[in-house]
């Protein structure tokens, strides 16, 4: 019998919203608690995913004993900061990409993770896609040969709010963080660099 894994979220963006529609069709998955900055933005995100508890704080769901692992769909410049409070209180971290604004932050992350023997890990999604599974396999394997350059872009239409997160630079802003990470990432991951 599969173990239920009780899931906490940080965040009521629309990615957090994501998150959580695909909670609700994973077996072994129960979304427990969500935390937000206002009680109402939580009451309404539970109230329409399902989530038995809503916080007006991110502080409530890393240390309710009820949650085991928590998602971290909050601002870029906030991923470390809730990542290692949660890492802290024992939970296992989901973190939404990109998992940190610099190296730094990152080392902290990992560093927090290894220090409380708990999971920590970037939610990029791309790299479970079956069709990237085959690519690895076929690298790996010499089928496609050597790779020995990657070209890779990835853009979308926006409209420029410069308070929106996309372009305020105090919110993680610009092309890097937001879709700049996927090219990064992917380069990363076929090349092992």
């Amino acid at each position: 019998m599969m173990e239920t894994v009780r899931w906490g979220i940080l965040g009521t963006g629309s990615i957090t919203k994501q998150m959580a529609e695909d909670l609700a069709v994973v077996e072994g998955a129960d979304l427990v608690a969500v935390g937000s900055r206002t009680q109402a933005s939580a009451d309404a995100f539970a109230a329409a995913y399902g989530a038995a508890k809503a916080y007006d704080s991110y502080e409530a769901v890393a240390n309710d004993p009820d949650v085991d692992a928590i998602y971290i769909g909050t601002p870029h410049p906030m991923h470390a900061g809730n990542a290692i409070m949660c890492l802290e209180a024992g939970k296992a971290v989901l973190c939404e990409k990109s998992f940190a604004v610099n190296a730094s932050q990152a080392r902290r992350m990992v560093d927090t993770a290894r220090a409380n023997n708990c999971f920590l890990m970037e939610a990029m999604w791309t790299r479970f896609l079956p069709h990237m599974q085959e690519l690895r396999k076929q690298l790996d394997a010499g089928v496609i040969g050597e790779l020995k350059l990657l070209e890779a872009d990835f853009g979308f239409a926006a409209k420029i709010n410069p308070e929106h997160r996309l372009f305020n630079p105090e919110l993680g802003g610009g092309a890097l963080l937001d879709v700049g990470i996927y090219p990064l990432s992917f380069a990363s991951w076929l090349l092992g660099v």
